[in-house]
């Protein structure tokens, strides 16, 4: 084993005649192993609390308490951990009764007897072996510990997946005028949930693209539309959370496009362009231009209140939505900050 490869863990000394526990530190220091000794019980107590790697014993240390010590040490030790035990047995001692006396003191544990006089190379062969045996536990814990995140982190989307169907669910019924517009609105808003889902977890879950969002979710629109609609804007990642309000933000102007808008008419064109400002605010830009004459309605629709509210929530200011005679047009500053994952320096 290379010695960075033993960097996570060091090894606990506890040799407490002769000079056997400097020995054993300058062998393994001279072979790039960390190396600690605990010079009685207080101190293997302490340093037992700090997880080494692996324990390397002399038979003459190990007296009742310090056995009791250590037994308590490897039944508290975490699901993940077993902390293996090299014990050097004196050569005038029958070796068959220590092993059943550490046995019964340390039950199932990870437990290596070597004979002395014993080589350094066979020694330190040992002790890199259990280090290395040590380091696959740990991305064992590594695993299991990402394991728990991500049940957590699926936990947690998978509610706020719900969420937002149940709010399209009551939000759509209370606006349809007939079944069919209520089945056709709703498939398409679940439609657009879904794809910037897909988009989420293509980019494992941490962050997406902004315009791959944006192009997954004018997808369905562009091909009733032709090329009518088009952005142009920076490579921007947004975090799972911003990339799904904006992707439903951006399916409901499209909806609406459609319905009312510059869609409706074979001349209609819709630009959305972003941009980022020294400052570090995201500056949205929705344009439509060539439809049918705009006028502001008597009573916002499910629509602008969702992108009203979800935008206002997701940047800390509320969005401007102008009903211009030539075209709609919807325009959001806010910080970048709020919708960039928190790990990324943007």
């Amino acid at each position: 084993m290379a010695a960075n490869d033993s960097h996570l863990d060091w090894v606990l000394v506890m040799a407490p005649y002769r000079r056997d526990a400097e020995h054993l530190e300058t062998l393994l220091a001279q072979n790039g192993v960390a190396a600690r000794r605990a010079e009685g019980l207080e101190q293997l107590t302490v340093l037992l609390a700090q997880t080494p790697g692996v324990l390397v014993a002399t038979q003459e240390a190990l007296d009742p308490e310090v056995q009791k010590t250590i037994g308590r040490h490897l039944v508290e030790q975490p699901e993940w951990s077993e902390m293996p035990v090299l014990v050097l047995l004196d050569r005038m001692v029958p070796p068959t009764r220590v092993q059943a006396e550490l046995s019964a003191a340390w039950p199932r544990s990870r437990q290596i007897y070597y004979q002395r006089p014993v080589t350094a190379l066979e020694l330190l062969s040992g002790v890199q072996s259990s280090l290395l045996a040590r380091l696959r536990q740990r991305d064992v814990r590594d695993h299991i510990e990402r394991e728990r995140e991500l049940r957590r982190e699926l936990n947690h989307r998978v509610k706020n997946i719900l969420s937002s169907i149940s709010s399209i669910f009551q939000m759509t019924r209370r606006r349809a005028v007939s079944l069919d517009e209520f089945a056709d609105d709703f498939a398409g808003r679940l439609a657009a949930l879904a794809n910037v889902h897909s988009a989420v977890f293509q980019a494992n879950g941490d962050a997406a693209e902004f315009s791959h969002i944006v192009e997954l979710t004018f997808s369905p629109y562009r091909a009733k539309g032709a090329d009518r609609i088009s952005f142009t804007g920076p490579e921007i990642l947004l975090s799972a959370e911003a990339a799904t309000t904006l992707a439903l933000c951006f399916h409901e102007l499209a909806t609406n496009a459609l319905k009312y808008g510059a869609l409706l008419k074979p001349e209609g064109r819709i630009s959305l362009k972003w941009s980022v400002s020294q400052d570090g605010n995201l500056d949205l830009e929705w344009l439509e231009r060539g439809g049918p004459p705009v006028s502001e309605p008597k009573r916002s629709g499910y629509g602008t209140r969702y992108i009203r509210s979800a935008l206002y929530n997701l940047f800390g200011t509320p969005p401007t939505i102008l009903f211009h005679p030539q075209g709609l047009s919807c325009t959001q500053i806010g910080p970048l900050a709020r919708v960039s994952p928190k790990d990324l320096d943007l």
